[in-house]
């Protein structure tokens, strides 16, 4: 991999489950993956070509991403340009009160509808946040606030899309496999076990499975482990124990898994977010 492909985590010392990705990247190609939290982020040099949603989408200089959480999305440079962009991952727990305060209703449910915009007001609050969480005198009520004020530009832009959320039976059914999914990470998952929790046959859920989610059942399972594992690493477990808790045949495995979607190892990884 390039030299010039250098990515950077720094968990908010002040805000529970704000995590701060600096990135900038030449050669190298994110796998298809998704995030327990919101994603947002700002591009600020090159272009960032990336597929989400079933549709192709590029990111210029200015442009904020925003991926809900479970989206599915990989992502890459998309010119000679080395691409270097900010990207704030935010747990549902921590936005979703602020998205309800600033006026979203059913917050639990927010979808954010668009996956690539402008709009300079979110842009600028992002790129403040970010500055404040990679500043160590950086005062912990304005990171607060400025984490509201994010929150309430969304529901400027987006309350009227997510005010009467009414999922499908398919939905439904397929949201009792996601939720089976996760309470049973360190378990040995079968495509009967999974598709019996959503009352569905086995090859009918897998289709809709993959239609809903845009992967298999099983690249589902192994993307929630790397969220989960990643999760643990960054508070502080031991990296020989996630390995073997979240069904890694060995390090070099978890390695091989990890570093598509985060652009190191997870070694790596918890060096820079514990600060080590």
């Amino acid at each position: 991999m390039d030299s010039s492909n250098n990515f950077h985590y720094q968990k908010s010392p002040h805000l529970d489950q704000v995590t701060l990705l600096q990135a900038e990247m030449a050669d190298f190609s994110y796998g298809k993956h998704a995030h327990e939290e919101y994603a947002l982020g700002v591009t600020l040099k090159g272009r960032q070509n990336f597929f989400s949603g079933g549709a192709f989408h590029s990111s210029q200089p200015g442009n904020i991403m925003l991926f809900n959480p479970g989206q599915i999305h990989d992502g890459h440079s998309g010119d000679s340009t080395p691409l270097q962009y900010r990207m704030l991952y935010i747990h549902p727990t921590q936005l979703q009160p602020m998205l309800q305060a600033a006026g979203i209703a059913n917050s639990e449910d927010f979808q954010v509808p668009d996956t690539l915009l402008q709009d300079q007001p979110l842009q600028q609050t992002l790129l403040n946040l970010a500055a404040m969480i990679d500043s160590p005198g950086a005062d912990p009520l304005q990171q607060e606030c400025e984490l509201y004020q994010i929150a309430s530009r969304i529901a400027q832009r987006f309350a009227r899309w997510n005010g009467d959320i009414r999922r499908s039976k398919t939905d439904r059914l397929l949201l009792q496999a996601r939720d089976y999914i996760e309470a049973h990470l360190k378990d040995e998952l079968s495509l009967d076990q999974i598709s019996d929790a959503a009352n569905l046959s086995k090859y009918h859920f897998l289709r809709l499975f993959r239609q809903q989610f845009g992967i298999t059942p099983h690249q589902y399972v192994l993307n929630s482990r790397i969220n989960r594992a990643r999760e643990a690493l960054a508070n502080g477990a031991d990296l020989n124990d996630v390995v073997f808790d979240y069904g890694f045949t060995d390090l070099s495995h978890f390695n091989r898994r990890f570093k598509p979607v985060y652009g190191m190892t997870p070694k790596r990884y918890q060096q820079l977010v514990l600060g080590r």
